[in-house]
């Protein structure tokens, strides 16, 4: 008792230590911008009184010099305001560094030293001095992956200059707010599973927060790798596959200091844009700038310069409502999104020349400057290079041959009237392509024989025929518009990304990896899903094989993590229910109250049975509960029908919002979301039939933390696990 009243008084002075510390380096930093600033407003208004006569007919040869001049005087100013920028961030890290320092510490010793030396490590380093010594090492600092990773003991870690040998005979774990010591253990196997078992009994937060204080050895390899151009992690719901991802990004991100990896070309792919804000604070909360962002229809607008792109959760709400075309539209979903169609396009473009080319002489005043066959030549000839990017290269071929010197001299007008012809001959539009092969029945029927039946092919054609009418592409067409594009045309778009994360990676098919491939081909990936929660199709673990194939990197991993952290036991064991092929699956044993299936005769009785579990969730102090409905239609009914009984809140995928409260959404939109309770407001067997629904009822299942139930008005789901 009197070891632990003395350990405790040394952790606090220390912490007082670390704190003055960081206060300090925050107000010379503060003072140091305080001057900064007085002397950037100076240096900007005597650039303005010493140049305003540069300004003028600043780009025209004669003044050439002044612009060089002018740059030469901006330099200085640059890099001030760059200075100022980053003493900026060194505040606000600082700041949140004086709240809570750190979180861990281990005492190391190195196998040729004799005395072991404490390492505190937190969410940012605090330096001692500009020559390297630490007060506190970041949480992704070589040393700091011995916390996660081992006990006491032997260790290792491995550096920039080699392997490190070592062994700790310490491992310490702190709760520090607002600057005060809540308490701290010394942590082995057992205690840091009731440290964390206490943290998930906790409410869920509006927003995603960061792990860093619980990272488990297995997802701190994932996080740290840096050997593979592909990492694929397979996760079971719950095993913090979207946390992981953003530390990953968090991790690269403090590797990439020296080979100058920024947040620029830092790339996230997510599954729709409740999912962005979501996860919008955990990389500032780690220090860093937030990377793009990105939802798979954005990237095709952005290739086809075409606003009018269908949203994949329109796609999917009508998917689930329309109960006419719903499996045609589905099937035709999976067809163009195939490996089968990726074969089309390529035949599609085989074709292209023959069907859309039509090359003339060139002429000037009766005389053949360049030939047709010279124009055929460079088109059928390197067959690496895209073709819409050889009938680009046409043009400039065509100029440079009238430019050649002893050619003939044209005019303005007569530029302007070649330019106009090579670009009528060169012309190739893969939106006008790809109505060609739905407009053309025989076409379409000569390059889709043996795919599928007469009567499959004639519905896919018609069903795309009436689509593709307007300026309004449909999501599945969009792709597959979008594939052709850059198989024609290629991609310069995306040159500088360098690591590309793709969220709910099972949700995608092998085009879009094949769109992928092609937009970040500079990039690695790091590619994260669960085959058992797919969204309208079904999965295995062959899918990851596929996915290997198609992004052809060198050095590709897949890692399962099979240890679920969000739901109580019995959560997950209801929630297995739905899965035909039961996962390799460990719960982090948590307990809580089994869920129940509540049935309803009417309206009245669901929203008055509704209200009733509301009202026990809010008395259980859950800060978050989820209503999900299968689609957004039954959403918005069921909203119409509370909001004037409950404050609640309608989420769609346009909306802003925060995971407080009662909030009812479409339960596609809950993918990598999670909520303190549960409400599936309608399990019936009208809703879910299908194979497809299982997983949908998995999902729904796993966004739960604490509590679970099922309302059900009409005949119970009747298709069995």
């Amino acid at each position: 008792m009197e070891n632990m009243q003395s350990q405790t008084a040394l952790e606090k002075q220390h912490l007082e230590h670390i704190v003055a510390i960081a206060k300090k380096q925050m107000q010379e930093a503060i003072d140091a911008n305080i001057e900064a600033k007085e002397k950037i407003i100076e240096e900007k208004q005597e650039l303005r009184e010493n140049n305003s006569h540069a300004f003028l007919n600043l780009y025209s040869a004669e003044r050439f010099e002044a612009l060089v001049e002018l740059s030469q005087e901006m330099n200085p100013l640059v890099r001030s305001v760059q200075d100022f920028e980053e003493r900026e961030k060194k505040i606000a890290q600082l700041k949140r560094q004086i709240e809570s320092p750190y979180f861990a510490r281990i005492d190391f010793r190195f196998e040729d030293e004799d005395e072991f030396e404490p390492v505190y490590i937190g969410r940012n380093s605090l330096k001692k001095d500009k020559f390297g010594g630490m007060h506190v090492y970041d949480w992704r600092s070589p040393i700091a992956s011995v916390f996660y990773r081992f006990m006491t003991g032997n260790v290792f870690y491995d550096a920039p200059g080699g392997r490190i040998n070592g062994e700790i005979n310490l491992k310490r774990q702190y709760e520090i707010k607002d600057s005060k010591l809540e308490y701290f253990f010394d942590a082995d196997i057992e205690i840091m599973d009731e440290i964390l078992r206490k943290m998930l009994s906790q409410n869920t937060s509006p927003r995603m927060k960061t792990i860093v204080e619980t990272i488990q050895k297995e997802q701190d390899i994932i996080i740290r790798d840096l050997e593979n151009d592909l990492m694929m992690v397979q996760g079971v719901a719950g095993s913090g596959k979207t946390s992981i991802a953003l530390h990953r990004a968090a991790y690269l991100m403090y590797q990439g200091l020296a080979g100058k990896l920024k947040a620029a070309n830092i790339m996230i792919i997510s599954p729709n844009k409740v999912f962005e804000q979501y996860i919008a604070d955990v990389l500032p909360e780690l220090g860093e700038e937030n990377v793009l962002s990105k939802i798979f229809e954005e990237l095709v607008k952005k290739e086809l310069r075409h606003e009018g792109v269908q949203s994949r959760n329109r796609f999917l709400e009508s998917l689930y409502t329309d109960t006419r075309l719903g499996q045609l539209k589905k099937r035709a979903l999976e067809w163009k999104m195939s490996d089968a169609f990726a074969g089309l396009v390529e035949a599609v473009i085989m074709e292209a020349p023959d069907r859309y080319l039509e090359f003339d002489d060139i002429n000037y005043k009766g005389v053949c400057v360049i030939p047709k066959s010279v124009l055929w030549d460079r088109v059928v000839s390197r067959p690496e290079v895209p073709l819409g990017m050889k009938l680009r290269q046409i043009e400039t071929f065509v100029i440079e041959e009238f430019r050649t010197p002893g050619r003939v001299k044209l005019s303005p007008e007569e530029w302007e009237e070649l330019l106009m012809s090579v670009r009528r001959m060169t012309r190739l539009d893969a939106q006008e392509i790809y109505k060609d092969l739905f407009n053309d029945k025989r076409w379409f029927d000569s390059l889709t024989q043996g795919m599928f039946s007469e009567e499959e092919r004639d519905a896919i054609f018609t069903y795309t025929q009436e689509n593709l009418y307007g300026g309004y592409l449909w999501y599945d067409d969009a792709a597959a518009i979008c594939y052709l594009h850059l198989r024609l045309f290629g991609s310069n778009s995306y040159t500088n990304i360098k690591q590309v994360v793709i969220d709910e990676a099972q949700d995608y098919y092998p085009l879009q990896y094949r769109i992928f491939a092609i937009l970040f081909a500079n990039a690695k990936f790091t590619v994260l899903g669960d085959v058992n929660q797919t969204l309208e199709k079904q999965e295995t673990l062959d899918f990851y094989k596929k996915i290997k194939k198609i992004l052809r990197k060198k050095r590709a991993t897949l890692i399962t993590l099979d240890k679920s952290f969000r739901c109580t036991s019995e959560i997950l064991d209801f929630g297995l229910r739905y899965i035909d092929r039961m996962p390799q699956m460990q719960c982090f044993n948590r307990s809580g109250d089994d869920p129940q299936i509540i049935k309803a005769g009417n309206w009245t009785e669901l929203e008055d049975k509704i209200l009733e579990e509301i009202a026990v969730c809010r008395s259980q102090g859950l800060k978050s509960v989820g209503l999900l409905c299968k689609t957004e239609k039954n959403a918005r009914q069921l909203y119409d029908r509370l909001k004037d009984r409950t404050d609640i809140s309608l989420i769609t995928q346009n909306s802003d919002f925060e995971l407080q409260g009662v909030c009812i959404m479409p339960l596609y939109l809950s993918k990598g979301l999670e909520f303190d309770g549960v409400l599936l407001c309608d399990a019936n067997d009208h809703f879910y039939h299908t194979a497809e629904d299982k997983n949908l009822l998995y999902i729904a299942c796993t966004r739960a933390l604490h509590r679970l139930n099922l309302f059900c008005m009409g005949k119970e789901i009747t298709f069995e696990a």
